[in-house]
């Protein structure tokens, strides 16, 4: 009886780790046991960073609240209370995306939560020195 040895999808899974492996240095680009390794940990990284991700634009968004709320004289956590306290159901995303292009709205917004816009030090004030 002759040896089967599926001769195709050894060869076409071999091409698949190579073309995935595709622009690595040196071995890791071009044999087959460390390509194998480099796109394993490749895709192990790439599966971690989509979920990191999401944390670091909570982390932007949040840090863009804050400072627009402390233009209206709140802090980010007293905002993000009294807006729950009030009711006004605006994720984060929404929050920041308002106070980056839309300031006037968000005042609006920071004016819900009690929050009173701070008068801007003027030019002049620096020039009478």
């Amino acid at each position: 009886m002759t040896r089967a040895t599926n001769a195709p999808q050894s060869r076409r899974r071999r091409k698949e780790i190579l073309k995935a492996a595709k622009g690595y240095r040196g071995g890791r680009g071009t044999q087959l046991r460390t390509a194998s390794m480099a796109v394993m940990r490749s895709r192990q990284y790439a599966y971690r960073d989509r979920k990191r991700r999401k944390g670091d634009f909570r982390r932007l968004w949040i840090i863009r609240i804050n400072a627009a709320a402390r233009e209206h004289g709140l802090s980010y956590s007293t905002l993000m209370a009294r807006l729950k306290g009030e009711g006004v159901v605006l994720d984060r995303k929404i929050l920041a995306d308002m106070a980056v292009s839309d300031p006037a709205v968000f005042s609006e917004v920071a004016g819900l939560a009690g929050g009173s816009p701070v008068e801007a030090v003027s030019a002049q004030k620096f020039g009478e020195f």
